[in-house]
């Protein structure tokens, strides 16, 4: 069995500051991200694609998730690099991302440079941005799947789920500010030095921030070295058995993993045309029935929809970060106790109350997909700027669960197939113990390897987390390829031409018309449908922990 040199650890003098330097990293990833959904879909509109074309585009997301994470989980799984198993990868991925960023941004200008004025030279820029797109997914996709491990690796078994919840914190900060950044004229604020354009500025500003969050992070964190292991002992398995190995492990997951993959499946069919998408319908909202006749016609419409779409998702994501703090405080935590300290007297009785009435993480996440659901389902009704923005706010508190649910349990589950029963603890939130730093031999964990690891033919805590959490993404980008053809269908039949609020170089006759149903709302709808799955397939995990 697995063999470690060493002791995880994080820099930080209270658990809050290790917690947050622990996840920090996620807030570059959720910028880079939430710039990349605000501001790329109107880019290739602008650029003169359709809708139905710009939908292929997105496939780049599910094809590098489906790829890049589970195999970079394995990888790095096996990894004996002195650094640890995750931090490298998480550097060196955040460069190449930072370097696609700036390709993406200044397209034009690199083309420009090599190619004459012309119809080729539009081609060849329109290649350009799918290519850097495609990259920025393929290596941000390497560097969540390490970020996320690695809080799996780090935290002992009962800080699991404060983790999770401290991801989510991160995850809505990083958007919060993103969105927020994206609202500013920045091309106003700092002159044209940085870029001539609002999205040169922010892929600058993104790159920036995604190399500074991740190296934060890998700066805090100490982890273990693998020295020997069941898989770091083949290093020579090829790209063949190593997706073997995956679709061996998919096949024959244990219930609750799987009922944990079934969720994911369902809900992210109405999550996916939401993330990238939602921008892009509300900016429409915007010119097509709010906007005043001058900034209809502005030279910088791709800035124009991206500063408004950018609005509507600054109050999402103050929804997402408001429920990301207060939620773990009235969400019971799984398999959680009532109390783990006793109460003053003067307080017991009101505590005692609350925590009667506190739901359990499960039933907050259904009810989390049917609010989701219920939003959608109105959105070809929305035919107003305050609407649209209304009903993305909505969707704030289930993106919180949406973030929150999956990792949590998740994490229980990696850890729980290498955890005897005898030696698992209840987890509550709630739980006084502390993240020692560093976290010492005597934490009542599976982390370090010890006499009982010797003699169990179990994996260590978090050995093969990025193998799980690999497969965990595959089933949130098998629905994003479903997302993609409904969508595709969709904009080719309603919106077959190019985006009259951004494709001015076009000719007007090529433009589609905006009389009907706006697409993008129709499939928000049909997402929305399918998240009720997603309310079952949680319904379903819930008796599986009830029955033990």
């Amino acid at each position: 069995m697995a063999s470690w040199a060493g002791q995880p650890s994080v820099k930080g003098s209270t658990e809050s500051m290790r917690m947050a330097l622990l996840t920090f990293s996620l807030v570059g990833i959720q910028f880079t991200w939430g710039i990349e959904m605000t501001y790329c879909t109107p880019y290739l509109l602008a650029l003169g694609l359709t809708k139905s074309r710009t939908s292929l585009v997105w496939i780049a997301g599910p094809l590098s998730g489906l790829i890049v994470q589970p195999i970079i989980g394995v990888l790095a799984d096996r990894s004996k690099s002195k650094y640890g198993r995750r931090r490298p990868v998480m550097l060196i991925g955040s460069v190449l991302v930072a370097g696609c960023l700036i390709t993406l941004g200044w397209a034009k200008e690199i083309v420009g440079h090599f190619v004459e004025e012309g119809e080729f030279r539009r081609s060849c820029t329109v290649a350009l941005a799918v290519v850097a797109i495609y990259a920025v997914d393929f290596a941000i996709n390497a560097v969540q799947a390490c970020c996320r491990s690695l809080i799996v690796d780090t935290l002992p078994i009962p800080k699991q789920q404060t983790g999770s919840a401290w991801a989510s914190r991160m995850v809505a900060i990083g958007h919060l500010t993103g969105y927020v950044i994206g609202t500013m004229d920045l091309v106003k604020i700092f002159g044209p030095s940085f870029g001539d354009t609002q999205f040169k500025q922010l892929t600058l500003v993104s790159a920036v921030a995604l190399i500074i969050s991740c190296g934060v992070t890998s700066w805090a964190v100490t982890e273990r070295v693998l020295i020997s292991g069941r898989d770091a002992d083949a290093p020579n398995k090829g790209i063949i058995e190593i997706i073997q190995h995956i679709f061996k492990t998919a096949t024959s997951l244990p219930p609750r993993i799987q009922a944990i993959c079934n969720i994911q499946l369902w809900s992210w069919i109405g999550w996916f045309p939401f993330y990238f998408y939602s921008t892009t319908f509300v900016g429409e909202m915007y010119f097509r029935y709010d906007a005043p006749h001058d900034v209809k016609q502005s030279k910088d419409a791709l800035g124009e929809i991206g500063r408004i779409g950018s609005l509507a998702l600054v109050v999402f994501s103050s929804v997402v970060f408001f429920g990301a703090t207060i939620l773990p405080i009235l969400i019971r935590s799984p398999d959680g106790e009532n109390f783990t300290k006793r109460p003053p007297a003067a307080i017991a009785a009101v505590l005692t109350k609350f925590n009667k009435y506190r739901p359990d993480l499960l039933t907050a996440w259904i009810w989390g997909h049917c609010l989701f659901s219920s939003s959608m389902i109105l959105t070809p009704f929305a035919h107003s700027f305050r609407s649209a923005t209304f009903l993305i706010a909505l969707c704030g508190i289930p993106s919180t669960l949406s973030s929150w649910a999956p990792s949590t349990f998740m994490g229980m589950e990696v850890n729980r197939l290498s955890t005897p029963a005898s030696s698992y603890r209840r987890l509550s939130i709630t739980s006084p113990l502390e993240l020692a730093s560093p976290i010492t031999p005597t934490t009542p964990t599976r982390l370090e390897q010890g006499a009982i690891a010797e003699k169990e033919d179990n994996s260590s805590t978090g050995e093969l987390s990025g193998l799980y959490f690999g497969i965990l993404n595959i089933y949130t980008t098998i629905p994003q390829f479903i997302g993609t053809f409904i969508s595709m269908v969709v904009f080719a039949l309603l919106e077959p031409g190019k985006s009259p609020e951004l494709a001015h170089d076009a000719d007007p006759s090529e433009h589609h018309g905006t009389d009907g149903p706006n697409a993008i709302a129709v499939c928000l709808c049909i997402g929305s449908m399918c998240t009720i799955g997603a309310a079952f397939a949680t319904r379903r995990l819930r008796s599986l922990y009830r029955d033990g």
